[in-house]
């Protein structure tokens, strides 16, 4: 198929960028350009911020029975487009079309979800002092929100914050990585065709910096909502934060998993398995720092290689490929320093190790066995397709391990027995946790971290907490 041009979506026009400036967009699993992206200026987005702030006017007057009725038919457009949008996902991202479709759905089952919340943005009534006042804590939408959202789910992330903005009765200006533009332009496309006011949703592209310092800046902006790493994540919310602007900020993690001796020891390579090579890798909760007791270690590690080295790695296009290309040359250069210097402290390069052909950003799944506390990938989130598998012999040496990092965004456990469930539990520090499956991502359940891994949600209902605000009315009646 052929790969569109992207331009950037002010006051309800798909238009250029005042300065006539482009930004190259690769096919990651040849490295070739295929398009070109918009890159916005200041001005653009001052234009963008004024559109917001005109749909944000007419879109909070909508009702939220109004609200849920466009978001559901935004949803079903999703569904009917998803031939559409999957391939070109699959071209600038990388991953297998299967994936690709699945990401699509999953963003039309996120804006149904929130277009059924919309209708649910209860208040309360508050027992009054006096039998002629009336006292009410109503939720009210927060304003324009601006949405930050990277390349490796570039639709799955950005419906995120879009379909609960709009659920919530704000506007959302959506600043998507250029890397993978087309798909998400196709999204906006289908919520804007589902009958949005103009303005109430905006898409540019830019310098990250730029766009981010320029947007947070500006005073028609009231909330911002990024998905990112935690470096990045620091700065912004400093910046939010010295202009009082509210933040919901989903950082970078290190996941660790614990399998116990009694666990399900088919499940738990099954589900860690999945998770840990779904996108390449390439997800904040994918899973990393293994831990699995000694009794069952060799076996685990045996069984969790064999399986990492018959995966297919190529195009996302080709029916046969299980994994597909990382996003761009620098991720396979970081993952190679990542795993030599590993194996240069004595790790065990069990599979994988190297990239995957000399065309394209391919890396082959990865996994490191006894890997020394002292290496750097024990303490930097790889984001690829690198497993680390070590050993324990009791819990409190494995929840120790689970909570050294400050990073606390994903867990995992593995066990049958109700104490271990239990220590697991209650021990593990982290913002989510999933014990015996992945139950983790689902429209309906909070996602989000704690410490160095951020703070707000992006999924449940706490996420749409987080785009309104409590307004306190006290009415006294007068007589007439």
């Amino acid at each position: 198929m052929k790969y569109p041009h992207t331009d950037l979506f002010i006051a309800g026009q798909w238009r250029q960028s005042g300065s006539g400036d482009v930004a190259d967009v690769r096919n990651p699993a040849t490295g070739e350009v295929i398009g070109t992206v918009a890159k916005a200026t200041p001005e653009d987005l001052d234009a963008a911020a004024a559109a917001a702030a005109t749909g944000f006017s007419a879109w909070r007057r909508v009702s939220g029975f109004e609200r849920a009725t466009i978001l559901r038919r935004a949803a079903q457009l999703l569904r009917d487009r998803v031939d559409t949008m999957a391939p070109l996902i699959t071209l600038e991202q990388g991953k297998p079309l299967r994936e690709a479709r699945a990401e699509v759905l999953f963003a039309a089952e996120v804006t149904d979800w929130f277009a059924d919340e919309a209708r649910r943005t209860y208040g309360r009534l508050i027992p009054a002092r006096g039998y002629d006042v009336s006292a009410q804590a109503v939720m009210e939408p927060l304003g324009v929100i601006l949405g930050l959202t990277p390349w490796n789910y570039p639709v799955g992330q950005a419906v995120r914050k879009i379909a609960v903005a709009l659920a919530a009765g704000c506007a959302i200006i959506v600043k998507v990585a250029e890397e993978t533009p087309a798909a998400a332009a196709e999204m906006v496309r289908a919520f804007c065709d589902a009958g949005l006011p103009v303005g109430a949703l905006q898409l540019v592209f830019g310098d990250p910096a730029m766009v981010s310092d320029h947007l947070i800046r500006h005073p028609d902006v009231r909330g911002v909502s990024f998905t990112g790493s935690t470096a990045v994540g620091r700065g912004l919310t400093g910046l939010a934060g010295s202009h009082l602007k509210r933040c919901v900020m989903e950082l970078g993690g290190h996941a660790p998993a614990i399998v116990c001796a009694d666990a399900d020891v088919d499940a738990a390579l099954d589900g860690l398995f999945a998770d840990k090579f779904h996108n390449a890798g390439q997800a904040c909760i994918s899973p990393t720092r293994l831990m699995v007791e000694d009794k069952i270690h060799d076996r685990f590690v045996d069984d969790f290689a064999a399986r990492a080295q018959a995966i297919v790695v190529g195009d996302g296009f080709d029916p046969a490929t299980a994994m597909g290309p990382l996003a761009n040359g620098r991720r396979v250069a970081a993952l190679t320093g990542l795993v030599d210097d590993a194996v240069s402290r004595g790790a065990r390069l069990v599979a994988g190790g190297t990239g995957g052909s000399n065309q394209g950003y391919f890396f082959r799944p990865t996994v490191l066995a006894d890997v020394p506390l002292d290496a750097r990938i024990m303490q930097e989130e790889p984001f690829g397709p690198v497993a680390i598998i070590n050993r324990f012999t009791a819990m409190d040496e494995a929840l120790s391990e689970a909570n050294r990092l400050p990073y606390a965004l994903a867990a995992y456990g593995y066990s049958r027995d109700a104490g271990q469930i239990e220590a697991m539990r209650r021990g593990i520090r982290s913002g989510m946790l999933s014990i015996n499956h992945n139950g983790l991502g689902y429209p309906e359940v909070p996602f989000g971290g704690i410490l160095d891994s951020g703070f707000g949600d992006e999924g449940g209902i706490e996420a749409l907490r987080e785009m309104m605000y409590t307004r306190f009315v006290s009415v006294r009646s007068v007589p007439a």
